[in-house]
């Protein structure tokens, strides 16, 4: 009686065992699979996320683009405005630059 009592608490720890194996099986997949799905949604919101910083990129630098040939034309304009002053103040002073000069070859100093 001994032996088969023993014997049948020895298939109860078999059978518990056997059990508890399932049960870490069960829950070390549930962790593989969970696992899985936070990779798939972490990489989805870093696409996500890529692609928004992307697309502002592009617009900060067609926005850029755009201003740069306002830029272009507005220094082209500031330019030719300086040039045709410096051109005219050139043209007012350059009779009494040319008299200065003539004055200061003719004179003779002892």
């Amino acid at each position: 009686m001994e032996a088969s009592r023993g014997q049948g608490g020895i298939q109860q720890l078999l059978a518990a065992e056997q059990e508890a194996q399932q049960i870490v099986n069960a829950a070390r997949n549930a962790k593989m699979t969970r696992l899985k799905q936070a990779k798939e949604e972490a990489e989805k919101e870093i696409a996500e996320y890529r692609s928004q910083m992307e697309l502002a990129f592009q617009k900060k630098v067609a926005a850029s683009s755009g201003h740069s040939g306002a830029n272009v034309k507005r220094l082209e304009e500031e330019t030719d405005t300086k040039i045709s002053n410096l051109k005219v103040e050139a043209g007012r002073i350059s009779h009494d630059v040319v008299q200065m000069l003539l004055k200061q070859v003719t004179t003779v100093k002892n």
